[in-house]
């Protein structure tokens, strides 16, 4: 976690001058105000990295965020903001536009340009940051997408992911696929402003260049799920069967194949943790989607050269070795040298 700011922890008559201060160094500068500033004031904000995103959550009793034109001009790294409502009903005006953002709506603000956002009592959001450059749109087009995110068809879709990210937010930023997640937030992201602002080419070039961005996303999110075939991969993208793997065809992409190598991968990371010996071979090969041991083993040493034995006991002797201040036996090494 980057950061978190939670002011339980936090004397109260700091706490006012705490949430500023965290505020601006989680988001963008601007005035905090809050609701009953002589009450019990209480806020909460967390902030995970997930790439080039970022991951932002904020609860609190009754807060107003209003940014100034003169602190959107004396931003140098313009960012755009989609969040989702989770508690209370959010106001937000920007732009001449103004909306409620309902519990389970989602919304997109210009962190670059002058707003207005609050709730009244217990409130909360949560949001994906993404540096506007990121996103590879004209800054009309996004601006223009803004106030019509619903009419868009991958509205539901968007706002189910980063519902799904800001809910999961510490367990997906520690993964080490996180980078690539953020990757294919930032294309989702793109995909619905494209399509939100009714700009074409965009919105159709957009969603091609994106869906198996989308795909492999949903994959490595699903690696351990041994259910997880093409027929539930399109369900869960609202497409069909035919379609999921007629795009897959158009980029020479073999769907089936590429599951079985990143599951072949993430059991090879896991094999060659220490922390893992304890596991057997049996129950990786399970934690990675493969029901039986014997295709596993056959499968991990066409893709590697060794099975997973041979695997994890050179990686011990290796660490063996290390541990115990000698170099680890030139064959050995080199073997290990060849599998990375």
């Amino acid at each position: 976690m980057g950061f978190v700011l939670d002011t339980a922890d936090i004397p109260r008559g700091e706490r006012i001058e705490a949430v500023h201060a965290a505020m601006m160094a989680a988001s963008v500068p601007s005035y905090v105000i809050h609701e009953d500033p002589d009450g019990e004031v209480r806020t909460r904000l967390r902030v995970w990295e997930l790439g080039s995103a970022d991951i932002f959550t904020a609860s609190s009793t009754g807060l107003r965020l209003l940014r100034t034109a003169k602190q959107a001009r004396q931003d140098a790294a313009p960012i755009i903001a989609l969040s989702v409502q989770m508690l209370g009903d959010g106001r937000h005006e920007q732009l001449g536009h103004r909306q409620i953002v309902r519990p389970g709506s989602l919304m997109m603000a210009d962190l670059s340009s002058p707003y207005d956002f609050r709730w009244s009592g217990n409130g909360a959001a949560g949001c994906i940051q993404i540096p506007i450059d990121q996103i590879g749109l004209p800054v009309d087009v996004i601006r223009r997408a803004a106030a019509n995110l619903r009419t868009s068809p991958l509205y539901e879709l968007v706002t189910d992911h980063v519902a799904h990210l800001v809910r999961d937010a510490e367990q997906l930023s520690a993964d080490l696929a996180a980078p690539a997640l953020g990757r294919a937030s930032i294309e989702l992201a793109r995909a619905l402003l494209a399509s939100a602002a009714h700009t074409e080419p965009h919105a159709g070039a957009v969603f091609a260049e994106t869906l198996l961005t989308q795909v492999r996303a949903y994959v490595r999110q699903h690696l351990a799920d041994p259910g997880l075939r093409p027929a539930t991969i399109a369900a869960a993208h609202n497409i069909s069967l035919r379609y999921l793997y007629k795009i897959c065809a158009q980029a020479d992409f073999s769907l089936e194949q590429w599951i079985i190598g990143e599951r072949l991968h993430g059991a090879r990371e896991e094999l060659l943790l220490p922390r893992n010996r304890a596991r057997t071979i049996a129950m990786v090969a399970r934690h990675w989607g493969f029901t039986d041991p014997t295709h596993f083993t056959r499968r991990f040493r066409t893709a590697y050269g060794l099975t997973p034995s041979e695997l994890r006991r050179i990686s011990t002797n290796a660490h063996q070795a290390e541990a115990g201040g000698e170099a680890p036996a030139r064959g050995s090494h080199g073997r290990g040298l060849a599998i990375t």
